[in-house]
């Protein structure tokens, strides 16, 4: 499962609670955070894996944060790899967390078989990543955070993507893009 959105959409959030819910119902959990890596020293914080405090402390959870490198695409040089050496070491769900990304960072989606794009409620000019982008090559749409003050703009939102989904050409015979 590969997920993307832009920063602060809740990527490292939502992984940790979908990983925990995961792990408790028997699965082996495998999570690929690609953080960005500086262009001034080529470091990278590597801070996805502190986020995800508890699912780090989860024996049936591994949780590798690599630095994109100069990697463009949301991904590493190296992720499609480390997908399938996780799947060799028995991990049946792996999650791919891609860099905060724009409009054209979607590599992940042809690396994995479900690609789901987190988008935060109220975070600016919605429709603005229906530009033939990542929207078109997302298989979910999950609309984050939406809760307390945030109820109305998420459904709002919701109902934009919804719409504007209908017009984009489907990738796939069997599957609806939802949202």
């Amino acid at each position: 499962l590969g997920l993307s959105g832009p920063p602060g959409a809740g990527k490292s959030t939502f992984i940790e609670c979908f990983g925990k819910m995961l792990t408790e119902r028997g699965h082996k959990v495998s999570v690929l955070a690609v953080d960005p890596s500086s262009s001034t020293s080529g470091g990278s914080l590597l801070g996805d894996k502190t986020r995800m405090t508890e699912l780090s402390r989860d024996m049936n959870a591994y949780i590798r944060p690599s630095p994109t490198r100069g990697t463009l695409g949301g991904v590493t040089r190296t992720t499609n790899e480390a997908i399938l050496l996780c799947e060799g070491g028995g991990y049946d769900v792996v999650l791919v967390e891609t860099v905060g990304v724009g409009q054209s960072e979607f590599a992940v989606a042809d690396m994995v078989d479900m690609f789901v794009l987190l988008l935060p409620p109220a975070g600016g000019d919605e429709l603005q990543g229906i530009k033939r982008g990542i929207i078109e090559m997302a298989d979910l749409v999950a609309i984050n955070k939406a809760d307390g003050d945030l109820i109305v703009p998420a459904r709002r939102i919701q109902a934009e993507y919804v719409s504007a989904m209908k017009l984009l050409r489907k990738r796939s015979k069997v599957w609806s893009p939802k949202v």
